[in-house]
């Protein structure tokens, strides 16, 4: 007997979402709790799977169809042996909205457009490349010399909120950044005298890191202005620090959340963020793991960028951008040294914070990280 499989419960934050990939067929043999369909929402893809061993009789929803929490999206039916396939002309009544309406609107048969989707399924693009066919008994009137090739790709649901959110910071708030440069070469120094022996009792490697999250979390301390968000006509200063940190992913950038981080150890910063790494490029993290926050950092230098000016995570009034490490000749004490040097970028909304604080606090994060001894013993 067939049973229903449904889309999960979403989130209050989550209105709705969208088949992003099937990985079974119609009639394949799934195991119990093997992933069968995977759901984009805007913040994170969400896995379905199989409930028992058996095999998938019906898709219902199919891949780039909207679902609401809890819709049924598929039916399945228990038993080792897979159902049968059943071969079916395809019409246009059976195929996704957006593809019956490019079918009415060009006047072709489903029948006619060879499938790429999914169980052959027919996509947009399929119909937009069978109408690009030429005819027949037609010759092109010109030939492109080489190849001109152009790609078509849909937006994930993950990248359009990114990028409806970074546009409405960029419109929304004051934003304003300050620039300002360490000097590496202690935490450097610091790194390669401890990594092992840190790696070897903690089980986590020793990167920069755990030295920006803890600076950061010391200079918020100092300056809770850069700490606090703007809700309305309020200000909400923040009694606790929870610093999301940004990780690309091949579904775009998304801000995982360390929380309480004046209470985490170095270890704990660097196995928190390496989790989340992780997790971000397996498209794992859940909603909870990267809602809230109080101050993002940014790490550009991890792609080799030199200077940048990072854009506001709202409703946050901060985020820090670290860049690439670059040997420089610097003047110390009269002298020319070469030294490694690091650009910080400071982003603020000049709403809630003045240049002053802003300032202030790019030079807090500077100090400790150029005399780390004072950011180890809170000095």
């Amino acid at each position: 007997m067939a049973t229903e499989i449904k889309a999960p419960v979403f989130p209050e934050s989550v209105a709705d979402g969208t088949i992003a990939t099937w990985h079974k067929k119609v009639g394949e043999p799934v195991s119990r709790d093997e992933v069968i369909c995977d759901i984009e929402t805007d913040k994170v893809v969400l896995e379905v799977v199989a409930p028992a061993d058996g095999s998938l009789v019906a898709i219902i929803k199919d891949e780039g169809d909207t679902v609401l929490s809890d819709e049924v999206i598929a039916q399945f039916e228990a038993g080792a042996g897979a159902a049968p396939v059943v071969e079916r002309t395809e019409t246009v009544s059976d195929q996704a909205p957006a593809v019956r309406k490019a079918l009415t609107e060009s006047g072709i048969a489903a029948a006619d457009v060879q499938g790429t989707g999914r169980g052959g399924r027919i996509t947009k693009e399929d119909v937009a490349n069978h109408q690009a066919k030429p005819a027949a008994n037609v010759t092109p009137l010109s030939v492109a010399v080489g190849e001109r090739i152009e790609k078509r790709v849909p937006m994930t649901r993950l990248r359009k909120r990114v990028a409806e959110r970074l546009l409405a910071a960029t419109q929304e708030t004051a934003m304003l950044t300050t620039f300002n440069e360490v000097n590496m070469k202690p935490i450097m120094e610091l790194r390669k005298q401890y990594k092992d022996a840190f790696e070897k009792r903690h089980g986590a490697r020793l990167g920069f890191m755990s030295f920006f999250v803890k600076a950061a979390t010391e200079a918020l301390k100092r300056y809770p202005a850069v700490n606090a968000s703007i809700d309305g006509d309020d200000i909400v200063y923040h009694g606790y620090y929870d610093i999301g940190v940004a990780v690309s992913s091949d579904r775009g950038l998304v801000v995982p959340v360390l929380r309480d981080t004046d209470r985490m150890s170095y270890a704990e910063v660097e196995s928190g963020i390496g989790a989340y790494a992780a997790k971000a490029r397996d498209g794992k993290l859940s909603i909870e793991e990267m809602t809230g926050g109080t101050f993002t950092i940014t790490n550009g230098g991890t792609f080799g960028s030199l200077l940048s000016t990072p854009i506001l995570n709202q409703p946050q009034t901060g985020i820090l951008g670290m860049h690439k490490i670059q040997e420089r000749p610097m003047a110390v004490n009269g002298q020319v040294e070469i030294l490694p040097m690091m650009y910080l970028a400071l982003s603020y909304d000049h709403r809630m914070i003045d240049g002053k604080e802003a300032v202030g606090f790019l030079v807090a994060i500077k100090e400790l990280l150029e005399e780390p001894a004072k950011l180890i013993l809170d000095l």
